[in-house]
């Protein structure tokens, strides 16, 4: 075999090595789940927070009187990129109570729920499973009604992004909603907000899985 030919046996090999890889690389990408954009923080994170920061935003500790709004149960999976299942993860919500009022100072546009807690937070199950009470959120100046996550894991970025309310017509116009530039990540971060058991008593459900780029430590 002349060096010519040698040289062109080593190339040959060596391309079919990278076409390999691609296409595995491809497969790995194909498979994995579609990750949860990051969306702003925003400025209103609560500056202080209530008497409970547990899991009912509905009740705040030491009142009888419940939050004004539609009660909602809200409810998802932390998971990564292959669909794995991220055990006690930090799962925090913040939103507007329903007068479309902050759980923050700076927010004075009109007089805050005392009675809704604002924000709350909760740990995942082995399943990574989290689960809220709250209310349906209702429009803020300027922006579409939603809910504000951050998902800490230990080893891993913290995530912040945003649920939506499907079908609602303020969605199509939302700044930060629309920033989203892919369909597909735009459209899993809204969510369908439906009737929870009997419809006689209003209550909703909604269900947001959230899917962290990063697996976390062990």
């Amino acid at each position: 075999m002349n060096r010519q030919s040698r040289f062109t046996r080593r190339r040959l090999m060596r391309d079919l090595a990278v076409g390999v890889l691609a296409l595995r690389s491809s497969w790995t990408t194909a498979s994995e789940l579609l990750r949860t954009p990051w969306q702003t923080e925003g400025p209103f994170y609560p500056d202080t927070f209530p008497p409970d920061t547990d899991n009912d935003l509905i009740i705040v500790g030491g009142r009888g009187a419940r939050a004004a709004g539609q009660v909602t149960h809200l409810s998802g999976r932390v998971l990564d990129v292959r669909g794995q299942p991220i055990e006690r993860a930090l799962v925090e919500i913040w939103q507007v109570d329903n007068n479309g009022v902050y759980l923050h100072r700076a927010d004075k546009h009109a007089r805050r729920d005392a009675n809704f807690q604002g924000y709350g937070r909760f740990v995942t199950t082995h399943s990574g499973e989290y689960h809220f009470r709250t209310i349906k959120p209702v429009p803020y100046p300027g922006r579409t009604p939603h809910i504000h996550f951050k998902v800490s894991v230990r080893g891993a970025p913290a995530l912040t992004t945003q649920c939506y309310v499907k079908g609602e017509p303020r969605n199509a116009t939302d700044f930060v909603l629309n920033a989203i530039r892919d369909p597909k990540a735009r459209e899993s971060v809204i969510v369908p907000f439906v009737p929870a058991g009997d419809k006689q008593t209003g209550e909703l459900r909604a269900r947001f899985n959230i899917v962290l780029g990063a697996t976390p430590a062990a």
